[in-house]
């Protein structure tokens, strides 16, 4: 049997111990499109004597960008790695100027797209981008050379031999990808990551995560440009799990009912979203359907596991799971078994609610230079606490720094920022990664995240304020969209507060003496809409001391997205452009 020990061994394993007949599906039109381990293996050894015959050499950089996870994207990142060159993957949702930087930066010689989009972002910068020698994409674009051109050019398989030196030439230790993190602040920095680094975070994280070997489907959607999905389908590789790609967010819904997945990965907003839009629904319902729902909900809230509720709590809770959350499971596709969900705070209510509901949502933790996994739950064993990121995984070393920072050592540490010596011996020091999260281990070993280092802050008074652990208990509230908590220097904590306008537009409806105007600027100016979100905030301050309570909050009128700049391809807050794009609002809290 095969020995992983670089990241394209993995597909080389799976076709010894699994050979699959759909490893790799893709939604071309209305068919999903099955590959088989052996073509996947076929095409990216095309890849790798078409890059060799255009004098790709060992240490050449080549970038993807694209818009939807797909076949084609695995194919060519086997294929560019076989030949000793690196992978550059790029988030497709960041500016043309992002794109130039990164390109430039990093030195790539080659750029493969997936569509029309992407191209022409590209294309508006290339003249400033001169190592860039040729663009290649997924989709047919009129004047861009497509990728089965490399398939046709490496069809040949006389210098195989050639692939397969190289191949023998590369080491575990050897740079793999170069992933630029999105960045609350600046350029982004890129992190680098050999094949060791990412290999062991799979090799260690295996046996925490419960997935069944040969017979089971995954859906992809998270983008494959992050670590945290990239890392996961290396790992179902390694599983010999199906890897089905969703389309977009919008058509996740049907594709859920097609695949009807086992495993699947979520960020806490796609959590957020799917409970919210199954609690619009029950709240449309009436009589003892209504009842039972909120009863059933309400059970899910409570729920500890291990059976620590008690005997009748579980009989109700089997009662529930037929009644109710049987049809959640049907929702997202009939056979869902396990959610692992990472980049941000998870509510511990989610966490409870889905996993009483028989789909378990396992929180994992962990940074992109850590490739990605420091700890994850996991159901077995008593591994599984809710309102933690589980228990360090085996091979990997966390200790807690004097100032509450959690400090990381192991194989999956990044080899450094590329070409960024300072800020990686700001990060790296003593052999440990500097994560720069605060948190603590509790008596059985369970990590929690309290709070980013650098987002705590100081009011007037000398009192810590950690606006995360705020912010997460604010957006339970279905009026909050979203919440960036603030104050530093100042006497006490305030908030900007972009309201959940479709679900204010509802809950207008049912009142029939707020009038409210179309427009979002007019909701967020409305006295009945801000008087309510008044009674929201301080129903959740409750739980927070008085140093840290929220005092004033000012509503926004547009709706914080990516492509405002409010926030990174991974959701996290852009907390200095928020405050810049507010400080009019600022103002009014702290004049």
């Amino acid at each position: 049997m095969i020995t992983v020990t670089r990241l394209f061994d993995f597909p080389y394993y799976q076709a010894e111990k699994f050979n699959l007949s759909d490893a790799l599906v893709t939604k071309y039109g209305t068919d999903w499109v099955k590959t088989s381990t052996k073509d996947y293996l076929d095409k990216a050894n095309a890849i790798s004597r078409a890059l060799l015959r255009l004098d790709v050499a060992k240490n050449d950089k080549i970038a993807i960008i694209s818009s939807t996870n797909r076949t084609e994207w695995h194919m060519c990142d086997i294929g560019i790695l076989q030949t000793g060159a690196q992978t550059v993957p790029i988030y497709p949702t960041i500016a043309s100027e992002d794109y130039e930087y990164i390109l430039n930066h990093s030195e790539s010689k080659f750029c493969i797209v997936s569509d029309q989009e992407v191209y022409a972002k590209l294309i508006a910068v290339q003249k400033n981008i001169p190592a860039l020698r040729e663009i290649y994409s997924f989709n047919e674009i009129e004047g861009c050379k497509n990728w089965k051109e490399l398939l046709e050019l490496g069809a040949d398989n006389s210098n195989q031999n050639v692939v397969e030196d190289r191949k023998n030439n590369v080491s575990p230790t050897d740079l793999a990808t170069i992933i630029y993190t999105s960045g609350t602040t600046g350029k982004p920095k890129g992190v680098m990551l050999s094949h060791e680094n990412i290999v062991s975070d799979v090799l260690m994280s295996a046996p925490r995560v419960p997935l069944r070997e040969g017979d089971t489907r995954a859906l992809s959607f998270l983008p494959i440009c992050h670590i945290f999905e990239r890392m996961l389908t290396y790992l179902y590789q390694y599983y010999g799990i199906s890897i089905y790609f969703a389309e977009s967010i919008e058509k996740i819904s049907d594709n859920l009912k097609e695949v009807k997945p086992h495993v699947m990965s979520v960020v806490p907003r796609l959590l957020e979203k799917v409970y919210d839009k199954i609690y619009a629904k029950g709240a449309e319902l009436t009589g003892i359907k209504k009842k039972l729902f909120f009863w059933a909900t309400g059970l899910g809230i409570q729920y500890k596991p291990y059976g620590e509720n008690g005997w009748f709590y579980e009989f109700q809770l089997k009662i529930a799971k037929k009644l109710i959350f049987s049809k959640w499971q049907e929702a997202l596709g009939g056979e869902l078994e396990l959610l692992v969900s990472g980049s941000a705070a998870l509510q511990p209510r989610l966490t409870k609610v889905f996993t009483a509901a028989g789909i378990p949502v396992m929180e994992g933790y962990g940074l992109t230079e850590t490739s990605p996994v420091i700890s994850v739950n996991d159901m077995r064993n008593r591994g599984f606490k809710v309102a933690t990121v589980g228990k360090v995984i085996e091979g990997v070393e966390v200790k807690i720094a004097e100032d509450g920072e959690i400090l990381c050592k192991g194989p999956n540490v990044m080899m450094g920022y590329y070409k960024d010596e300072s800020q990686t011996n700001e990060v790296l020091k003593n052999g440990y990664f500097h994560t720069g999260d605060i948190g603590e281990i509790d008596a059985e070993g369970f990590l929690k995240i309290t709070d980013r280092k650098k987002e705590m802050f100081k009011t007037s008074g000398g009192k810590y304020v950690a606006p995360q652990l705020l912010e997460n208990t604010f957006k339970q509230s279905r009026f909050i969209e979203q919440i960036m908590v603030i104050g530093e220097g100042e006497k006490m904590p305030g908030a900007f507060i972009q309201p959940n306008f479709e679900f204010i537009k509802e809950w207008a409806k049912k009142h029939p003496s707020i009038k409210l105007g179309s427009k979002n600027e007019e909701i967020s100016t409305n006295e009945a809409v801000i008087k309510r979100i008044e009674e929201e905030v301080e129903h959740y301050n409750e739980k927070f001391g008085n140093w840290e309570k929220v005092k004033r909050f000012e509503l926004t009128p547009d709706i914080w997205s990516i492509d405002g700049g409010h926030l990174t391809p991974t959701m996290k807050l852009k907390r200095k452009i928020i405050l810049e794009k507010y400080k009019n609002l600022y103002a009014k809290i702290y004049s």
